[in-house]
């Protein structure tokens, strides 16, 4: 997304065209910078070709996860749900990975069904429900145990996942004791040593911490896994002060790693892969006038963009034509939601705004739509993909007689 003769540009497109043909707020995902991501994110870790699934929580239009299955990509998945999207955008079953803590009886067994790569089992209970699916349905079942590597991955404290108190995986201890249960059960094949430590990581050192914690694991265990599943988190620059992963310092890492351990890496990466892809077009409804401060109301709210009421994220906000005058009160960004927590960012030395102004709200790609909701029985906004000069519908925006 760049300024071309100041005004604002998604590929060949610009907002005001894309305002005016679809109204807002208009979600619109740019396929040049998604498979620019993808053939980064291989090229970085080339030297031992990992089996890339992404992360399907991330995004969940289906459209979206076709571009990235045509890409080469698998699919990490949380629900049924999201199983059932991957199978439907043509994933094969054989590049899929089943996460999460609480996967139901009927979504083990249609994962079985479907002869997935893997289940990554996060508890005990959860791997004696998988034998015993398996036992009724008479397969032996590739599994992977998480392990919580007690790992702080220095990120948002909402999104970590890999330290004791987190919900996620089991401990060293638990996890030996579930190796060996593993070892003497007829319908578990334990393939797989899994991790993930959290999301938005942008730092090299806790990853390489996992490593070392993973490296301990496997050398006591004495056990051989097909596949190291290290799971995601990457994270990309949200704000221009933001500094990037250093993908090379990681494989370093890995490389390090593997020549200790002859295993197929596995990663889930979300956001790396489609964050960055996507803007949220959305039209200034009203401006109002509050001392030092002005309200700058928009007629997208936290029900179309969750990630700052739920997380404190921060977004960039760019106008969709630049212009030379500067406002001289600080904007803060609302939508109309009745709640205090809908706001998107407050910025001192903007550009002056008008009603009905068109504004970007950028890096929404990922957790964007996947959190939308209907609150204040509002409905989902409208879903592009640009190509060049072209554009399509990926979703259609949702009617109130949708849901009413």
């Amino acid at each position: 997304m760049k300024y071309f003769n100041k005004k604002l540009k998604i590929e060949g497109i610009s907002l005001q065209n894309i305002a005016n043909k679809y109204d807002t707020p208009t979600y619109c995902y740019s396929y040049k910078q998604l498979k620019k991501n993808i053939n980064n994110f291989k090229k970085n870790f080339k030297s031992f070709s990992p089996l890339v699934c992404f992360a399907i929580k991330s995004n969940t239009n289906v459209n979206l996860i076709r571009e990235t299955k045509k890409l080469g990509l698998g699919a990490d998945v949380v629900s049924i749900g999201e199983l059932m999207i991957a199978l439907k955008a043509g994933v094969n079953p054989k590049k899929i990975v089943f996460s999460g803590v609480g996967k139901k009886t009927n979504e083990i067994s249609y994962a079985i069904d479907k002869k997935i790569l893997l289940i990554n089992a996060e508890s005990e209970s959860e791997i004696k429900e998988i034998e015993r699916i398996a036992k009724l349905k008479r397969k032996k079942i590739k599994i992977g145990i998480r392990l919580n590597p007690n790992t702080d991955a220095r990120t948002l404290t909402q999104i970590s996942t890999g330290k004791k108190e987190n919900k996620f995986g089991v401990d060293k201890k638990t996890f030996f004791k579930l190796l060996k249960y593993c070892k003497k059960s007829k319908y578990l094949e334990l393939s797989c040593l899994s991790v993930h430590i959290g999301s938005q990581i942008l730092n090299h050192k806790p990853y390489e911490k996992m490593l070392s914690v993973i490296d301990k694991i496997i050398n006591f265990a004495d056990h051989e896994f097909e596949f190291i599943d290290l799971g995601g988190g990457m994270g990309i620059s949200y704000l221009n002060k933001d500094k990037k992963l250093n993908y090379i310092k990681y494989n370093l890492a890995i490389k390090k790693f593997l020549k200790k351990h002859k295993s197929k890496i596995i990663f889930e990466p979300g956001r790396s892969i489609i964050g960055d892809t996507g803007t949220l077009v959305t039209k200034i409804i009203y401006i109002k006038k509050s001392g030092k401060k002005d309200f700058i109301i928009i007629d997208a709210a936290m029900n179309d963009l969750m990630r700052p009421a739920l997380y404190g994220a921060k977004h960039r906000i760019l106008p969709s034509q630049k212009t030379n005058k500067k406002s001289k009160t600080s904007y803060e960004f609302v939508g109309p939601i009745c709640e205090s927590t809908d706001k998107f960012s407050t910025v001192n030395n903007f550009q002056l705004l008008n009603e009905n102004d068109i504004i970007a709200i950028c890096d929404v790609g990922a957790y964007g739509m996947s959190l939308s909701s209907n609150y204040n029985l509002r409905p989902k906004p409208i879903e592009i993909l640009i190509k060049g000069s072209k554009t399509k519908v990926i979703r259609k925006r949702q009617k109130h007689k949708d849901f009413i």
